[in-house]
C-alpha cells in the first residue's frame, strides 16, 4: 500500500519550538522609583517577560515594602526624594534581602556609585528594549532559569503620556512652590532624569546647563525660569495628548 505524505511548512528548530515566551514567569520585581514614567517603562517590560512588579516611591515606601514582600530582584533608582539608594542597595544587600539587586539611573556617573554599594548590576535609563531587559536579568538570575538558547523579543516598550504628565506635574510643584536649594538640586535631578527616559534633548541640555551653572555658583534666577517655562510648555502639550 502507497502512503501519501502531505508536505507542510518546515518544522522549526527543536529550541525555536520550545522558546518561552515569557521568561520570567513566577519572578516578582521590586521597583524603587520616584518617576510614574520611568516605572511605567519598567511595568510593561515586567509584563511582557511574565514577571510581577511592585513599585515603591521613595525609601520611606521601600522600607514598608521590604518588610512584608519577598523580591526574587529589587531595582533601586539611585535618586530618590528622600535619600540615597546607593544605601538602600547597601541594606538590601547587607540584610539579603533579595537574590539580586540592581541599581538604574539617568546619571551616567551613578553606575559607581551603585556597584561600590553592593549592586550586582546596573541598568541605564532609558530601558525600552525587552530584549535587553530580559538578558540582563537572566544573566544574574539563578541557572534553573537559563533553559539555553532563544529568540530575543525584538521590542520596545513606550509608556503613555499620562505618566509623563504626571512627573511633569510633580516637577513643575517643586519649581514653582518656593524652597531651600535641597529640594532644587532634587527637582533638578529629578527633571534630568524624566528627560532622559523621554528623550527630551532640549530638557536634558537645559538641565546640564543649570548643573553646571549651579556647581560653579552662578545659577540666574533667568535659567530656573526658562526650566519652569519649559516644563510647563511640555505640561501643555502633553495634557492635549492624554
Amino acid at each position: 500500500m502507497q502512503v501519501m505524505i502531505k508536505e507542510t511548512a518546515p518544522m522549526p528548530q527543536l529550541w525555536q519550538a520550545q522558546l518561552p515566551d515569557r521568561p520570567l514567569a513566577g519572578l516578582t520585581v521590586m521597583l524603587v522609583e520616584d518617576s510614574r514614567f520611568a516605572s511605567e517603562a519598567l511595568r510593561l517590560l515586567c509584563l511582557r517577560s511574565g514577571a510581577r512588579i511592585r513599585r515603591a516611591d521613595c525609601m520611606e515606601s521601600a522600607q514598608r515594602h521590604l518588610r512584608t514582600y519577598r523580591a526574587g530582584v529589587i531595582i533601586v533608582d539611585l535618586g530618590l526624594p528622600d535619600g540615597n539608594g546607593a544605601d538602600l542597595i547597601a541594606q538590601i544587600k547587607s540584610q539579603n534581602l533579595a537574590p539580586v539587586v540592581l541599581g538604574i539611573s539617568g546619571d551616567p556617573g551613578a553606575e559607581d556609585a551603585a556597584m561600590a554599594a553592593g549592586a550586582d548590576g546596573f541598568l541605564h535609563k532609558p530601558v525600552e528594549s525587552l530584549a535587553l531587559f530580559q538578558a540582563r536579568l537572566l544573566a544574574l538570575l539563578p541557572a534553573a532559569r537559563k533553559r539555553g538558547p532563544r529568540l530575543l523579543p525584538d521590542e520596545v516598550v513606550t509608556p503613555g503620556g499620562a505618566s509623563l504628565h504626571d512627573d511633569l506635574s510633580h516637577a513643575d510643584a517643586l519649581l514653582t512652590v518656593p524652597s531651600g536649594a535641597e529640594t532644587l538640586d532634587y527637582a533638578i535631578r529629578f527633571l534630568s532624569s524624566v528627560a532622559r527616559s523621554s528623550h527630551d534633548v532640549q530638557m536634558a541640555e537645559l538641565i546640564s546647563q543649570l548643573g553646571d551653572e549651579r556647581g560653579a555658583g552662578t545659577c540666574s534666577e533667568a535659567s530656573l525660569a526658562r526650566l519652569r517655562g519649559m516644563v510647563k510648555e511640555r505640561l501643555f502639550s502633553v495634557g492635549g495628548a492624554c
